[in-house]
């Protein structure tokens, strides 16, 4: 980016991060202290080690994984061949005892490690599966750890945003610093380019939001109540003016990497070949016969939550969306505010992307953020001089949401009016066609659990919109 190495100056001079403080005026422990690195944010500061010992048997399965499985309806020759080779990789897996995770318990790397690991052999293992119409059973060595290990880090036992982007990566030289250009992908399904170039644009957002993280934090103990008052602004109310420029430039910048996953990934590529094996147990809704975990009480709380993985279990967009308090879509009266048959707002989506799909230390700083006694909307109200940047990081988040709503239209929902009649057939539930007007559509469904997508979207869109302040 052009600006970068000049926000890097500014951070470098104006930030660090340090502690805060909570609604009830206590300081809020450092965000080293909920997995928030200073250079890496809410990515691992350094690769995820692999496991070893009795655990290097779930390494060994998720290594053979792409040279002898495909999706279980591909009926291709190249997956025909490979049919008999499937079947002993899953049996294998079935005969493979239930290993404890207490050993693993106390060290965060290994068990976030660890949730990738059997989370991606539970994906391989299901839709490697041919079709069947009844419930897909998840063998008890995959599916007992999991949750154990899902507990412990306070993520659902599915595979998750975290799984595919934020721990899914090595260091391409161990010696050289966490970038985006010394980073490579770790593991894919389809073994496409396209699909390492998906995950890679969005760990390059991961990083580059860190220095909207800086900014953030910085500014809530940036400024004391006495500079409130002051007839001229005071040193801190112009450092916030232009922290807020700053991070009008990141976000306009991570529209610019958002827009360039079309460079690398074709949309075909994703729909057909990658999209499939994110599928979590509901995401043909009610048509979907689910999964069984065996070997886990059937009444488990966490077995409510096996979606598949998405973007909104970043923390990284969340972290903007209070700090200037843009009206969540899902409260909002707006006419393109998502809905259920029932006309409800389905505000369930994003509250169940945030609660259980994103890691519980992160979910936990988020709180504090969310619960800051002065956010910088409320001060921009009150001192005339922020109000102009702030509307302009407002109207930068308004463009990225319509450019992420730009791809979610290109890759899924236009992909899926395309399949079906390449098929033969209408679009399934999942992918079902939607008239972004009418109230009568079914819903388009992402991966993750069923939302109106398509409104879901729009619905964001306006209200960043109407977040943006009137001037004189």
């Amino acid at each position: 980016m052009a600006s970068f190495n000049r926000l890097l100056s500014f951070f470098a001079s104006n930030y660090s991060l340090s502690t805060t403080a909570t609604e009830s005026g206590e300081p809020l422990p450092p965000p080293i202290n909920f997995d928030i690195d200073q250079i890496t944010g809410f990515i691992p500061s350094r690769p995820l080690p692999r496991l070893c010992g009795e655990y290097k048997v779930w390494e060994d399965a998720l290594a053979e994984a792409p040279e002898v499985l495909k999706l279980g309806d591909d009926f291709s020759d190249e997956a025909l061949a490979l049919k008999a080779k499937g079947e002993k990789w899953r049996s294998d897996l079935r005969a493979t005892p239930v290993i404890g995770v207490q050993n693993l318990i106390t060290q965060q790397p290994l068990l976030q490690r660890a949730h990738l690991v059997l989370a991606w052999l539970v994906h391989y293992y299901v839709h490697s599966l041919p079709p069947n119409t009844e419930p897909n059973r998840v063998s008890p060595s995959l599916a007992v750890p999991l949750v154990e290990v899902s507990r412990a880090i306070g993520i659902a036992p599915v595979i998750t945003y975290s799984d595919t982007v934020m721990w899914n990566w090595e260091l391409i030289n161990a010696g050289k610093p966490v970038t985006i250009d010394n980073m490579i992908i770790a593991h894919n399904f389809s073994a496409r380019d396209d699909e390492r170039h998906f995950y890679q644009v969005h760990a390059a957002i991961e990083l580059h939001g860190v220095q909207a993280l800086h900014i953030i934090d910085s500014y809530y103990h940036q400024i004391s109540e006495s500079e409130l008052d002051l007839d001229e602004p005071s040193s801190s109310i112009l450092k916030i003016k232009e922290s807020l420029s700053c991070l009008a430039i990141i976000i306009e910048e991570i529209s610019d990497l958002i827009q360039s996953i079309r460079a690398g990934c074709d949309p075909r590529v994703f729909y057909r070949e990658m999209r499939p094996w994110f599928n979590g147990n509901d995401a043909k809704g009610s048509d979907d016969p689910g999964w069984i975990y065996e070997g886990v009480d059937p009444g488990a709380p966490e077995l409510v939550h096996l979606s598949g993985p998405s973007g909104g279990q970043s923390p990284q967009p969340r972290q903007k969306n209070p700090n200037l308090r843009v009206p969540s879509p899902l409260n909002s009266s707006s006419s393109t505010a998502p809905k259920t048959k029932t006309g409800h707002p389905n505000s369930r989506f994003m509250d169940e992307m945030r609660n259980y799909y994103i890691p519980k230390n992160h979910r936990v700083y988020l709180d504090h953020i969310k619960n800051s006694p002065r956010p910088i909307r409320e001060l921009a109200k009150t001192i005339s001089v922020l109000r102009g940047p702030y509307n302009d990081a407002v109207a930068a988040l308004k463009k990225l949401r319509g450019l992420h709503m730009r791809i979610v239209l290109t890759y899924i929902i236009k992909m899926a009016r395309e399949e079906a009649p390449r098929h033969g057939t209408t679009t399934s539930r999942g992918d079902k066609d939607v008239a972004l007007d009418r109230e009568d559509s079914e819903p388009a469904r992402g991966t993750a659990r069923g939302t109106d997508l398509i409104l879901l979207l729009k619905g964001a869109v306006d209200s960043t919109s109407r977040a943006a302040l009137h001037t004189l």
